[in-house]
């Protein structure tokens, strides 16, 4: 699923390029994709782009008379800049944005359709759709402090979950947790200030570092590898790679549809965390400790 990083790279490539443009129509293959009825969809053709931004995991392009376009691409969504008018062609394509300077396409890999757009009039109903979490790259101690402590969940539950943290999904919150060097099952009403702090400045590093990097990587052109595996990782899609710090083989907790990617060596104290499904597997023959698994 696309995070701040990847989120404000669409975010600055759009404006650069239909910021001043006029959305001139809008089609769908897939009217599933519309989620709201009031405003109507074709209330947005024919007005002015006055900006874009991200609200949360959402790309956002505001349009004259504040009216807003909010989409989220979910796990599989994508975006992509054609020549103006090219074709909604291909299964996985769901909506075409045509603006006087070029067409913005919407893609859904896989066969769940999650991806949404929303159709709002003014601040209130565009900010009705954030789920209230703090911006994690400018939040001060205290703020962040706050936000964390506010419920007692673990840590990679406490930086998934849009209403504590937005904008931060199951990739970024691996590797903001293997730079803050804290467990992803680690309450957080049991993190000590200064462990909070580390954690806030993990957050923000990891999230600016990342961000910078897929500008840099970007360049002039439009974001087209959106992907939550990418090379210079340090755990996320790595298990059994190597760690970059200590050269521990990666770690994984597998749930539902997501994972926890970590290393046991510098998370847990070479701790293995329980992974429901091949603990059920093994059974007594679980290994407890990284030491432990490396002997077998």
């Amino acid at each position: 699923m696309p995070e701040i990083p990847d989120v404000d790279v669409y975010v600055a490539a759009l404006a650069s390029r239909i910021v001043g443009a006029t959305l001139t129509g809008i089609r769908l293959k897939s009217p599933f994709l519309l989620r709201t009825v009031a405003p109507p969809l074709r209330e947005a053709e024919n007005r002015q782009v006055v900006g874009v931004r991200r609200l949360g995991k959402r790309v956002v392009i505001a349009l004259g008379d504040d009216l807003f376009l909010a989409i989220h691409l979910m796990i599989a969504g994508r975006l992509h800049w054609k020549a103006r008018g090219a074709p909604l062609s291909g299964k996985l394509a769901l909506a075409a944005f045509d603006f006087t300077t070029g067409t913005l396409t919407l893609t859904e890999a896989g066969t769940k359709k999650r991806a949404s757009l929303h159709v709002v009039s003014g601040e209130g109903e565009l900010a009705a759709l954030g789920r209230g979490g703090i911006e994690p790259i400018e939040a001060g101690s205290s703020e962040f402090r706050a936000a964390l402590r506010r419920e007692n969940r673990t840590l990679k539950r406490a930086l998934t979950d849009p209403s504590i943290f937005s904008g931060i999904g199951n990739t970024y919150s691996d590797e903001i947790l293997h730079a803050a060097k804290l467990s992803p099952t680690q309450l957080t009403r049991n993190l000590d200030d200064e462990a909070v702090e580390r954690l806030r400045d993990a957050t923000r590093t990891t999230l600016v570092a990342w961000r910078d990097r897929l500008f840099a990587e970007a360049g002039e052109g439009f974001p087209e590898k959106v992907t939550a595996f990418r090379p210079g990782m340090a755990v996320h899609g790595r298990f059994k790679q190597p760690c970059p710090d200590c050269g521990a083989p990666v770690q994984r907790i597998v749930y539902a549809e997501n994972e926890a990617n970590y290393c046991a060596r510098c998370q847990t104290g070479g701790k293995l965390l329980a992974d429901r499904a091949r603990s059920r597997l093994l059974g007594k023959d679980w290994p407890k400790s990284l030491e432990e698994l490396e002997r077998r």
